[in-house]
């Protein structure tokens, strides 16, 4: 409450070191100086430590700084908001898969990944759609059995270690049909390529000794079936 921007680094470094639990009664003082607003530096440093004690109650403050002129400032932002986590801290990631700044984009679309965001897969599949690839990989973290065939379906439209690393996400979740999941390896087969074959072998090699059954021998058919691909 100083004023005095060396005070009030100080302070944050201190509520930095003591931990989530020592430092949740900063929260709210915290928050008040992210809302009455402070230069660029101190306004990355509050926001940074936010995103150190996990404070969910801080993501709607946090949020608004999406919008700030400076990028770093919102390189923090989406960052922070990964790990206060909350309905706001998606809106507010979902905000920034438009950002002019790359590498807030592609952060926002990793994050909604992580935090489980499924409200959030159109606007993923926008982003891929513009060339945020770290939105296939989210995507094959959330979708559903549609969504996720809808990703295949861009097997051979953008390139692949960019969609493939969102069908690997797919291929090892346990809530994804078999029937969807051998769709997906029918559209990587269908490429032909070495590059297809090499990634459908290493997927059977990684395979689960547990796992489905009739996903292993679609690999492996499809592994015999790319295998003189160029």
């Amino acid at each position: 409450k100083s004023g005095d921007a060396n005070k009030i680094r100080a302070a944050l470094d201190e509520v930095r070191l003591a931990g989530k639990t020592a430092g949740a009664p900063s929260v709210a003082p915290l928050v008040a100086l992210l809302e009455r607003g402070m230069n660029a530096p101190l306004t990355e440093a509050a926001i940074d430590t936010l995103g150190d004690l996990e404070a969910q109650p801080a993501s709607q403050a946090i949020a608004e700084y999406m919008q700030h002129r400076t990028a770093r400032v919102r390189q923090s932002a989406v960052k922070a908001l990964a790990k206060t986590k909350g309905p706001a801290a998606v809106r507010g990631l979902v905000r920034g898969l438009s950002d002019q700044d790359a590498m807030v984009r592609g952060f926002a679309a990793s994050a909604l990944g992580q935090l489980k965001a499924k409200t959030a897969v159109p606007d993923l599949f926008l982003a891929l759609d513009h060339r945020i690839n770290e939105a296939a990989a989210s995507i094959g973290m959330l979708c559903d059995a549609a969504d996720c065939e809808k990703l295949g379906a861009r097997i051979g439209k953008i390139p692949f270690d960019v969609v493939s690393s969102g069908v690997e996400q797919a291929l090892f979740r346990s809530d994804v049909p078999d029937d969807t999941k051998i769709k997906l390896v029918g559209r990587i087969r269908e490429l032909g390529t070495r590059e297809a074959n090499k990634y459908l072998s290493d997927t059977a090699k990684k395979w689960p000794a547990k796992g489905s059954a009739r996903i292993k021998q679609a690999l492996d058919q499809a592994v015999q079936a790319t295998g003189g691909g160029s």
